[in-house]
């Protein structure tokens, strides 16, 4: 009996303050938010909602969103407004840029694998690193820098896949090698940094790829979870591990950091020392230590990567998807390579990868419209966005609070019949081109690159080594899925990746 009134007090001791804990999340999600009022979004659901649909989150926007293109999702502190309705996004991401922000509460959930990089930067901070990227990424230097480096990674890519395509029917993870190949390719344009992924990657960057994906998955949770500041505070949950991931990938990053300084002591004003997106970063940084100190430098750098390699890496395996997913269009691509570059590299790998030129990428307008309709259905990032710092109303006349975060949703958007016509879930590059020639879109319907004064400044650098990479692959292998029935979907985080692997084959093109 002793032990059965034990048991009660224990459960009731635990259970009293759980229950003050969720009625109090519960009056901040439903107090003050005019619910009923028709002046608002109509209201779709809490945080909770998005909690239960957190495997197919961005669906489920999507199926809101074919009803309603603007609506909102209540959270404890504010209102989560999603909307799909182009004149809204060039609203809120240009007419009204001064009125949005990052805002405070994306910083805080996002402050521990951005920090106060670009992307969450705002005021002076970000026109400052906007300014230095912007000269960076417009230099003919880095431009032709980034190319080289394109190519040879393609060409090691190529290689790798050659391994697989020898054996009839072998499998091989095609998501995994285009990460080491972007991973690769980042480091070395953005950092000066040699990883060899491809080739093998070190214990130490192994783990620190783990880290890094796994702070994704847990900064995106932060934005579903009303309970994620006390886990914080009481450093269990996600939250402890969140502590533990950010750590190993800081440590790395810090030593990225250290290294380079060391070299570009060394080096003094030699030229080489430049040609990378961190040295200039490291060089400015002279003028103002106290402010550019080791914390700041490390936001830069994982901005750039993000950016850099999730997305681009991404984005092809999404690429690579399709095409196997419709052959006539892998078809299509291989055709507009022979009619731009012939057939006479023979089967020289180096020969041909050397001769993926701007001029001749610049040709290839279907490519272009294939890998833009990938973007259209399968967004680098599915949704992002802005908090209100006044009151406003949005053009399709819904008013936002103060402090209401404003999201557009990339993903659903790229599926809605109101934006895209009848066949907005088909995947058909042709609805790119007239006469065959690309034809882009407004950047406010196309949103895969952001839009307005911080629209993305690695997007032609994105393209250009997209370009590249599956230029190098189709012209020496077709490929198909190991499984042609079976649909792959997403893994909910900050950037669009496929669900465990790309499972393919490879097979090689005998004549060109």
């Amino acid at each position: 009996m002793d032990i059965l009134n034990t048991i009660i007090i224990l459960f009731s001791t635990l259970l009293i303050p759980l229950l003050l804990i969720l009625s109090f999340v519960a009056l901040k999600i439903f107090v003050g938010k005019s619910i009923n009022n028709p002046q608002y979004p109509p209201v779709k659901g809490t945080v909770f909602s998005l909690l239960i649909h957190i495997k197919d989150l961005y669906d489920y926007h999507a199926a809101i969103a074919a009803e309603h293109s603007t609506y909102r999702i209540l959270a404890p502190a504010q209102s989560y407004i999603y909307t799909t309705e182009p004149r809204n996004i060039e609203h809120f991401l240009k007419t009204s840029f001064n009125k949005y922000s990052k805002g405070e509460s994306s910083r805080e959930n996002m402050a521990d694998l951005f920090g106060r990089g670009i992307l969450l930067a705002d005021g002076e901070e970000w026109k400052h690193q906007r300014k230095l990227a912007s000269s960076e990424f417009s230099t003919r230097i880095l431009r032709d820098f980034g190319c080289s480096v394109f190519r040879k990674n393609a060409a090691k890519l190529v290689r790798v896949v050659s391994q697989f395509s020898d054996v009839e029917g072998r499998v091989f993870d095609m998501q995994g090698l285009l990460m080491r190949c972007t991973l690769d390719s980042i480091f070395k344009v953005g950092f000066g940094v040699e990883l060899n992924c491809l080739e093998g990657s070190s214990e130490e960057t192994t783990e620190f790829m783990k880290s890094f994906d796994a702070l994704n998955a847990l900064v995106l949770w932060r934005f579903l979870d009303p309970l994620w500041k006390l886990k914080r505070f009481l450093h269990i949950g996600s939250e402890a591990f969140l502590r533990r991931e950010a750590k190993i990938v800081d440590d790395f990053v810090y030593q990225l950091i250290w290294k380079k300084r060391q070299l570009l002591a060394l080096k003094g004003d030699s030229n080489n020392g430049k040609e990378d997106i961190l040295s200039r970063f490291l060089r400015e940084s002279e003028k103002d230590p106290e402010k550019m100190n080791d914390k700041y430098l490390r936001d830069i750098v994982l901005n750039f990567m993000i950016a850099g390699k999730d997305s681009t890496a991404g984005t092809l395996s999404w690429f690579f998807y399709m095409l196997c997913k419709n052959p006539l269009v892998q078809e299509k691509v291989a055709q507009e390579m022979r009619d731009v570059f012939g057939d006479r590299f023979d089967n020289s790998i180096d020969d041909f990868i050397e001769n993926i030129t701007d001029a001749n990428l610049e040709q290839m307008h279907y490519l272009h419209a294939a890998l833009s309709e990938t973007l259209r259905l399968y967004p680098a990032v599915p949704v992002d966005g802005k908090c209100a710092d006044v009151e406003d109303t949005l053009p399709d006349g819904f008013r936002v609070k103060k402090g209401d975060e404003v999201f557009y949703v990339s993903y659903a958007m790229g599926r809605m019949p109101y934006i895209w016509g009848e066949d907005a879930k088909d995947f058909r590059p042709e609805r790119w081109l007239n006469n065959g020639v690309f034809q882009p879109q407004s950047p406010f319907k196309f949103v895969a690159f952001h839009a307005g004064p911080r629209i993305c400044l690695g997007k032609d650098f994105a393209y250009r080594q997209m370009k590249i990479v599956s230029t190098a692959l189709l012209r020496f292998y077709r490929f198909k899925l190991a499984e042609e029935t079976k649909d792959l979907t997403y893994k909910t985080l900050l950037t669009l990746h496929i669900d465990g692997d790309l499972p393919l084959c490879a097979i090689s093109r005998t004549i060109f």
